[in-house]
């Protein structure tokens, strides 16, 4: 899953990058709200974490233009980063269109829980663990299993079974994978999500007795909705 944090505290952000990083998701960071929507509208964000106060264009104007552009791609959920702790804030942020309100200062702990809750809503799930066939994973403990066997899954790896575990039975192009597990950093001319993609299949497979991950050919690649 693909996060845009936007923070004008450059150790803040880059904090909450590195430690959104190690959960596994692709982050890129912004450090106004005009790069913010710069970055958005080239990107396909699944939450942003939006700070409130921000230099040139604010958090309040961030999320009203992120749930107007008009375009065709989904908009992000946005959980919005702020000090200010008056009710009247929380009212404005949410009424403008976040999807849930953090006070600064926050314990990590609680943000990637609000940033899982936030994901599990477009993939219409609720708890922790995702279940799809014989694949268990448990984004709160990061840890994935296979007929009750744990897979010995690298972080990218593990984003990557999370966002096809999200979409079961969709048919995922390579472009839509470098969009959702990869960050701007990824160099989109490289065999970098073939690779991760084969290697993810051989960990599968020899957990079990079949493939769950299919290939389709000239269209991408399906996790089995009975895998």
């Amino acid at each position: 899953m693909r996060v845009l944090v936007v923070e004008d505290e450059t150790d803040l952000a880059d904090a909450v990058a590195r430690g959104l990083r190690r959960e596994g998701y692709a982050v890129d960071v912004a450090y106004d709200g005009d790069d913010a929507l710069d970055k958005a509208a080239v990107n396909a964000y699944d939450v942003v974490c939006l700070d409130l106060n921000l230099p040139g264009t604010d958090g309040i104007e961030v999320v009203r233009q992120l749930r107007t552009a008009g375009d065709a791609r989904p908009v992000p959920r946005v959980l919005m980063l702020t000090a200010r702790d008056r009710p009247v804030d929380r009212v404005t942020g949410l009424d403008e269109g976040a999807d849930d309100y953090l006070v600064k200062p926050f314990d990590f702990d609680e943000l990637k829980a609000r940033v899982r809750a936030l994901l599990r809503r477009d993939a219409g799930r609720s708890g922790a663990l995702l279940r799809v066939g014989d694949l268990d994973l448990d984004t709160a403990r990061h840890q994935a299993l296979r007929g009750g066997r744990a897979l010995p899954l690298t972080p990218k790896e593990f984003a990557l079974l999370r966002y096809f575990m999200s979409r079961p039975g969709q048919v995922l192009s390579q472009e839509d994978l470098l969009e959702h597990v990869w960050d701007e950093h990824a160099d989109p001319f490289t065999n970098t999500v073939r690779v991760t993609v084969m290697t993810l299949r051989r960990k599968l497979a020899d957990a079990g007795d079949d493939q769950p991950i299919e290939t389709v050919v000239g269209r991408g690649y399906r996790l089995r909705e009975g895998s």
